[in-house]
């Protein structure tokens, strides 16, 4: 993540309300803005700071004690272990270093809730959080009342633009745990055979009838990519630079579960010259014949707000980077690049945070670049030309997981909001399936 050295006045954090909605989106630029006090930036900051934490409590409110304790297989985390890791990330690098008096709410913590920072001591195994009965639910909720209280003691004075910066940090940190949050307890409520819903809804999405792709061309030539500056941004997303893209063409919309129904029912999942070797190698020995979530004895779906019949038209999601390359080959077509991706998504016109926090993908509709699911390319997770980590413990976010992942571009229907930007480049292992990724196709010219 970057270390953004710029004043308090500057700092505007674009976060999710309770109810879903992006709040506090617009931004006064950087030092040069005049308009904004430092009392203003100020103010903003804890609006930023107290709506997100009251968000990820909002997220867990609906789960028991026993839901929030569960670990379904290794890389899913317990719901209290990111309330609890999140709370962490404020104790560690923000009231520990800054706040005179402050004392850590329990010894162990540190250990307990601290995710992969190396620099900063040693941590739990992240295969085993699922064994920790104890914090449980009420010490983890007074765990983060006691970082809350230490926070809100550290913002009644304007400190120093590093402080401002780390604050943002945290709150866009904090925000990255919403979503997986729900990736997560999606995972842990699908393995209990009842299939319970994290928020029930009796509705079934309406049908609609598929969209025909159509293709979006480019001439190809020298073009940029990358955050250009100017508002938040991880630190992978920099620095800007030129690409040389040969011409090519992006689908329109999305990959759907129609289109997908096809590819199973003509071999799809048994027909190795589809998939590259570990691909081929990784279905037989898991036994894939579908999505994650999908039943196809029944033709159901398991979503977070229960099960439905598998619309046709809907975007397909929780598939892996294997499964995406295999459809592109299946279809005549390949996946896109990160370069390709960006460049398209940048000319569309369409609003990085168009719609809503949702719990499943909205139907066929539009381009959906943003807010329905991550999307496959095939572009490796590498650094930038000129890409260095920031110093210190919190450089270790990004940098060090720049191998043998794949990156995912636009965002998902659980990505908030202030998240869904054309330069946010998300990533997994190849064969990772339960983030909410899909893909759409690209083609050369």
């Amino acid at each position: 993540m970057p270390l953004h050295r710029r004043a308090i006045e500057g700092t505007v954090c674009g976060v999710v309300a309770a109810d879903g909605r992006e709040s506090r989106t617009e931004r006064h630029g950087g030092p040069e803005d005049s308009s904004e006090t430092i009392a203003e930036g100020l103010d903003r900051l804890r609006q930023a700071y107290g709506d997100v934490r009251a968000f990820t409590e909002h997220l867990a409110e609906p789960l028991s004690a026993e839901d929030q304790t569960v670990q379904s297989m290794p890389d899913v985390s317990p719901t209290k272990w990111h309330r609890g890791h999140t709370s962490w990330f404020f104790e560690t690098f923000l009231l520990a270093p800054e706040l005179a008096g402050y004392e850590p709410f329990h010894p162990a913590f540190g250990y307990l809730f601290n995710s992969y920072y190396e620099a900063v001591g040693a941590r739990y195994p992240r295969p085993d959080r699922g064994l920790l009965s104890r914090p449980g639910i009420e010490e983890v909720a007074a765990y983060r009342r006691h970082v809350d209280r230490g926070m809100e003691s550290l913002l009644e004075h304007p400190g120093t633009p590093e402080t401002a910066a780390l604050v943002e940090l945290g709150v866009h940190h904090e925000q990255q745990h919403q979503e997986l949050l729900l990736m997560d307890i999606k995972h842990v409520l699908s393995r209990n055979p009842l299939w319970p819903a994290y928020a029930p809804s009796h509705q079934q999405p309406a049908a609609r009838e598929p969209q025909k792709t159509g293709w979006i061309e480019h001439p190809g030539g020298v073009a940029e990519i990358g955050h250009a500056g100017g508002s938040f941004a991880f630190d992978n997303e920099s620095p800007r630079h030129r690409v040389q893209l040969v011409p090519f063409a992006v689908a329109d919309r999305l990959v759907t579960c129609g289109e997908w129904q096809e590819f199973v029912d003509d071999g799809g999942y048994a027909r190795p010259e589809l998939w590259l070797s570990e691909g081929w190698a990784t279905v037989q020995a898991q036994r894939w014949e579908a999505p994650l979530y999908w039943d196809l004895e029944e033709a159901r779906i398991f979503t977070l707000t229960g099960e439905h019949a598998i619309d046709p038209a809907e975007p397909v999601v929780h598939v892996s980077y294997f499964e995406a390359d295999a459809f592109a080959r299946w279809a005549g077509a390949r996946l896109p690049t990160e370069a390709e991706w960006e460049i398209v998504a940048a000319r569309s016109g369409e609003p990085a945070d168009a719609g809503t926090h949702a719990l499943h993908p909205p139907g066929a509709g539009g381009s959906q670049l943003h807010g329905a699911v991550w999307q496959w390319t095939a572009s490796s997770y590498s650094p930038f030309p000129g890409f260095r980590p920031a110093a210190g413990a919190v450089g270790e976010y990004n940098g060090k997981f720049m191998v043998n992942q794949q990156v995912l571009r636009g965002s998902a229907c659980v990505t908030p909001p202030s998240h869904r930007r054309t330069t946010y480049r998300n990533f997994f292992p190849a064969a990772a399936r339960w983030a909410f990724s899909g893909l759409r196709l690209a083609r050369d010219l």
